[in-house]
């Protein structure tokens, strides 16, 4: 069985760039969990990459960094971890090249306005009652 390629958004990631290391999993797990290298570490480099330009340049404004990477030691399957570190920085990639949707100013409603009005009189009641009295 072979794993899934890397697509992201129209550029398909040749294998050659995908730096993989493999690390045993931290947390429980007996005797089992410390003597097999199941953890996996994928690493994209945006220094070296085939990518286009545009691509890269969008991907290093948003995460701030030319090495992308990401882990899984979620499964005691070696290769069920490396399937998921692959989606995870298919995702983490992706999520970088989406283009955040412009905000709409908008106004506060008339009534929320009054809410505010309100709480802010009721606070004021509030401390004022906590003072000592005037004819004191």
């Amino acid at each position: 069985m072979i794993l899934p390629g890397l697509v992201v958004g129209e550029w398909e990631v040749p294998e050659d760039e995908l730096e993989e290391s493999f690390d045993t999993p931290g947390g429980p797990g007996g005797q089992h969990a410390n003597r097999n290298k199941t953890a996996v570490t994928l690493r994209i480099d945006l220094r070296t990459t085939s990518m286009p330009p545009a691509m890269v340049r969008r991907i290093r404004d948003r995460l701030g960094y030319d090495l992308v990477t990401v882990s899984a030691g979620d499964s005691r399957s070696q290769w069920r971890n490396r399937a998921l570190a692959r989606a995870r920085l298919k995702k983490t990639l992706e999520d970088a090249l989406r283009e955040a949707k412009p905000r709409r100013p908008t106004r506060p409603t008339r009534a929320s306005k009054q809410r505010r009005i309100d709480t802010k009189r009721k606070r004021s009641e509030t401390k004022k009652d906590r003072r000592r009295p005037e004819d004191w």
